[in-house]
Parts: C-alpha cells; sequence; structure tokens
C-alpha cells in the first residue's frame, strides 16, 4: 500500500523536511567523531554554545534559547553535570531557581569544540559559492522561523516531516 500526501506520492527526495533531517544527521555524525575526542557529545554541544555566550541562565531560559522540550533539557544539563561541565547554583534573586554556570572546563574547551564545529561546516558548504552559502542559510533561518511561528501559535513543538 502506498502512503500518499498532498493527492500524490510522497517522494522523500522532494521533502524539505526529510533533507533537512538527513542533512543534521549527517552534521551531527560529523561533529561528533571531532568533539567526541573532547569528551563532549553532540547532545550537550548546542547548550555549551549558548552558556559560552553568556553563561548564568536558567534552565527555562536555556529551553528558549535552544527550542527544546524541558524533559530533554533536565537530562542534558544532568549529564554536563556529571561531566564536570556545569554547576548549578541558587538565583540569589529568586531562591526557587537554580542558574547554570559553565565550569573552567567546559570554558578551556570552547576553542576546540567551536574549531571542530567551523570545519564540519566549512567542510559541508566547501561545494558552495560565497553568494550560495549566504543564500542557504538565509533561507534556511527563513523556513526555521516560520516554523517556530507556526509552533508558537500552536502551542507545541513538532517533529520532523
Amino acid at each position: 500500500m502506498q502512503v500518499l500526501a498532498w493527492g500524490m506520492g510522497f517522494n522523500k527526495d522532494d521533502s524539505a523536511g526529510y533533507l533537512a533531517n538527513h542533512l543534521a544527521r549527517l552534521f551531527a555524525r560529523e561533529l561528533q567523531l571531532r568533539i567526541k575526542p573532547l569528551g563532549l557529545s553532540t547532545g550537550t554541544f548546542p547548550a555549551l554554545l549558548v552558556l559560552w555566550e553568556g553563561d548564568g541562565l536558567t534552565q527555562r531560559e536555556l529551553i528558549e534559547h535552544l527550542d527544546i522540550e524541558q524533559p530533554t533539557m533536565a537530562n542534558t544539563l544532568a549529564r554536563m553535570e556529571r561531566d564536570g561541565l556545569i554547576e548549578r547554583r541558587k538565583d540569589p534573586a529568586d531562591a526557587r531557581a537554580q542558574r547554570i554556570w559553565l565550569t573552567a572546563a567546559a570554558r578551556a574547551l570552547e576553542g576546540l569544540a567551536t574549531a571542530a564545529a567551523e570545519a564540519v561546516n566549512s567542510k559541508a558548504l566547501a561545494g558552495l559559492a560565497p553568494a550560495e552559502r549566504t543564500t542557504l542559510l538565509g533561507l534556511i533561518r527563513r523556513v526555521i522561523a516560520g516554523l517556530q511561528e507556526e509552533t508558537t501559535a500552536t502551542g507545541g513543538k513538532d517533529g520532523a516531516a
């Protein structure tokens, strides 16, 4: 039995969601190869990127920056704490809240880890001219913004299509 979408056969090679997911898996695999020797994983890397920009955020603020679900963030932070990358401290203004702070070990990894990510991006985009890279990144940002607007309007986070 063939599954139909929009009145015609679904072709994964013409599906933005399928292709974006495939691209994301390839990026993640390549990045994992480069950051694993640093003791990092692709699961913790996005949180580190946000915290390297400025730590001392609450879990809620990290969730908003990363656009992920609360249980996923809680598990990620637990792993990061276990691995000595972060420490949690009570918020001086709100005793119920905790703020997330990078450890010296996490700060020391920033240069090597971001260089690894830059190398993956360079490798992936090597076949594109500079103008094509700019166009591609701009289009990806627009698609993300469109999906975030839709998610905000419906009040939930959806999976890839």
